[in-house]
């Protein structure tokens, strides 16, 4: 029966979604060059729209696109007579289609991934050509979400693909002794990308500060709610692709659950535009659906007993979105968690996060000790996390007139009005 033209376009959507970036890796392993394979697999989903209302859907569309796309490429260096000595060079057997099933092939998949994220590229690079190559976002939507221009994006990408061919980046990935520091430099650019969209109308300091983990600031900021929501999207997706192609590794697990839970009270974070915290959030509203995800992709990760730093902030987030509300959270065991997190990767945020959960746990006093002595310390002179910590903890025990002024230092340093105004109120409520 022909397809209709929803059908049609609701495949070729899915399939550029899912099977994309197989269909670009595989013609990258076999052919070498990044812009002769977006290309083609660019035509090869065009093709897709023409051809398939006519002659149906394929059973296998990442076959159909990934040997279309094969084809396209071969016709264009047949046409070219430096294509031709390349062809030449890479004469052998034509891969079967049946070699294009993503679940089947996964090793070009992971070689671009990690030559995507190759700790010679620059990191904005790594990000921007993860996103344009695996995820499938044109140069264009890249731009708007990093607050660029598009002919600057265009100019890094570029960049990028010729550091990998003058430095001979191998296309590979890495072997073992490599694998462990190469995989954290992956899980950081995703985590990065998903960060990026998560916050998307502030800094998620503040809750983060009084809930689960630390983020690190890109810079450069990203663009509307809609081009950020995209790039917490793909995220998710690529964590995922990476846990399926590396089934052993532990990590990759961690960085995905903690993902789905922090997505699963995305909705609750902001009202009005006013910056909601963890402990004022209605939980109702939170996707326990993702918490149930996050909750049993956490415990897959437990149980191959490798634990990372993600999967210990993936276990804080759990015990928050598991909690029935503030007081019944176990603030022992995130203390207990912050204080191990600190231990693999040390960072003064990681020291104010465990901090205010000791002063859950242990009373305010003994966090607000911490907290002074981080402020004394001057690693977070200019975090307005800081000032607006010890403004709250402060404001607990009854000193206001210390708890305004540092509420003012936070408002003076808060990035975004969203914090500004959720600090203001707390001023005013004093």
């Amino acid at each position: 029966m022909t397809p209709s033209w929803d059908e049609v376009r609701a495949a070729v959507e899915a399939a550029y979604r899912e099977e994309r970036g197989q269909v670009v890796a595989t013609l990258i392993g076999l052919f070498g060059d990044w812009d002769l394979a977006e290309d083609c697999a660019q035509e090869a989903y065009a093709g897709a729209l023409a051809t398939w209302p006519r002659d149906g859907i394929p059973a296998r569309p990442g076959a159909w696109l990934t040997t279309t796309a094969r084809n396209r490429a071969t016709d264009r260096l047949r046409r070219d007579r430096v294509g031709r000595t390349k062809l030449r060079q890479l004469a052998g057997p034509a891969p079967s289609s049946e070699r294009t099933e993503p679940d089947e092939i996964p090793d070009d998949r992971l070689r671009l991934i990690f030559t995507c994220c190759h700790p010679a590229l620059p990191f904005e690079a790594r990000v921007a050509l993860t996103l344009r190559t695996l995820g499938g976002l044109s140069t264009a939507q890249i731009a708007a979400a990093f607050l660029t221009s598009e002919p600057t994006m265009a100019k890094r990408l570029v960049r990028a693909k010729r550091k990998i061919a003058e430095a001979g980046i191998p296309y590979r990935v890495p072997p073992a002794e490599l694998l462990p520091a190469r995989l954290a430099g992956v899980l950081a650019v995703l985590y990065l990308i998903f960060n990026e969209g998560f916050n998307e109308a502030f800094g998620e300091g503040f809750n983060e500060a009084f809930g689960e983990g630390f983020n690190e600031a890109f810079g450069e900021g990203f663009g509307e709610p809609a081009d950020r929501q995209a790039l917490t999207a793909e995220a998710i997706h690529l964590a995922r692709v990476l846990v399926r192609l590396m089934p052993g590794e532990a990590e990759p697990r961690g960085l995905l659950a903690l993902m789905l839970l922090h997505e699963a009270r995305r909705d609750s974070r902001t009202v009005a535009g006013v910056l909601v915290s963890l402990a004022d959030q209605d939980r109702a509203r939170w996707d326990r659906r993702l918490i149930a995800e996050g909750v049993a992709i956490l415990d897959e990760a437990v149980a191959l007993r490798r634990t990372g730093p993600y999967q210990m902030q993936a276990a804080i987030a759990a015990c928050h979105a598991t909690a029935p509300d503030t007081a019944g959270t176990d603030w022992r065991q995130i203390a207990a968690l912050y204080a191990a997190l600190a231990r693999v990767a040390p960072s003064p945020v990681v020291e104010l996060n465990h901090a205010v959960a000791v002063a859950m746990a242990d009373g305010i006093p003994v966090g607000l000790a911490r907290v002074e002595e981080l402020a004394a310390s001057g690693r977070l002179d200019g975090y307005y996390l800081l000032p607006a910590t010890r403004a709250d903890l402060l404001r607990r025990v009854g000193r206001t007139t210390e708890a305004a002024a540092a509420y003012r230092e936070a408002l003076r340093l808060a990035p975004t009005e969203a914090e500004r105004r959720y600090l203001a109120a707390r001023l005013r409520e004093l």
